[in-house]
Order: C-alpha cells, then sequence, then structure tokens
C-alpha cells in the first residue's frame, strides 16, 4: 500500500477531514486540504519530517506510514499489518502454530482472498506431495495469475 493510501487510511481511520489534518500538520488552512488530498493521491510525496509529524498525530509508528520494505523483518511486520487492514488476513493460532487466516466477515474480500489463498494452497500442497516440482510450482508463483 502506498504512504498515500496510509495516510488516507490513518486520517479517515482517525475521523479527520484533509482540511484538520493538514492545519494539525501546520499547513495554511486555506490550502491544507489540498496539499494533504496530494500526498494521498501520490502526486507528492511527504518527506520525512512530514511523515514524523503526520505519525505522531495519528499515533503511529513512521513505519506504518511509509511503503514496507519486505527486505527487512520490520518491513514484512507492517506489510501483514496492512493487509490485515486492507484484506482482512488475521493473525491466528491452529494446532499450537501461529499462522494467518482469512476473516469470514469481510464479505466479498473474503470471497476473492479464499479462492486465491485456495489457489495457492494446492499448488504448494502438489509442490511438497510431489505431484509437481519446485521449478513447476515456482513458474506457477511467478507467473500468477496468468497460469
Amino acid at each position: 500500500m502506498s504512504i498515500g493510501k496510509r495516510i488516507r487510511f490513518f486520517r479517515t481511520l482517525k475521523g479527520m477531514t484533509l482540511r484538520q489534518l493538514g492545519v494539525y500538520v501546520g499547513f495554511p488552512e486555506k490550502t491544507a486540504d489540498i496539499r494533504i488530498a496530494q500526498y494521498e493521491s501520490g502526486s507528492r510525496g511527504p518527506k520525512a519530517d512530514l511523515i514524523k509529524k503526520l505519525a505522531n498525530i495519528f499515533d503511529v509508528s513512521e513505519k506504518a506510514l511509509e511503503t514496507p520494505d519486505i527486505d527487512s523483518y520490520i518491513g514484512v511486520m507492517h506489510t501483514l499489518f496492512a493487509m490485515e487492514d486492507l484484506y482482512g488476513l488475521k493473525i491466528d493460532k491452529l494446532d499450537d502454530e501461529v499462522c494467518i487466516r482469512l476473516n469470514r466477515e469481510t464479505g466479498n474480500t473474503y470471497v476473492s482472498m479464499f479462492e486465491r489463498f485456495s489457489q495457492w494452497q494446492e499448488m504448494a500442497e502438489k509442490c511438497r506431495n510431489g505431484e509437481i516440482s519446485k521449478i513447476e510450482y515456482d513458474k506457477w508463483r511467478y507467473n500468477y495469475p496468468e497460469e
């Protein structure tokens, strides 16, 4: 999820208007809503000092706003948190193992994600059972959804 979408998500979660948020971060009231809208749409990217102000206003980590870096464990965690927000993923425990599952209460999102997760699970199981090779499995993953 882009930083603009994260800003919109947290602004909406806090029940704030574009103008209110713009004023809180120090923009003139006359242009506050336009400036925040530019960040949310992605036409402008916030600098580090603005990200820090936004994180303080939203009472979140700066990492929660930034586009996650999946090359780090913290980045992976924030990616999963964003997926929880967007797609209803849930962290759970099953047979003493931590697992990620879909939340049925998300309606159409659940149905769409369930179909995709089911495809993934089926292909992963075929690979584990030796029905397809790791190379075939990787080809499927790297060409998804084409194949």
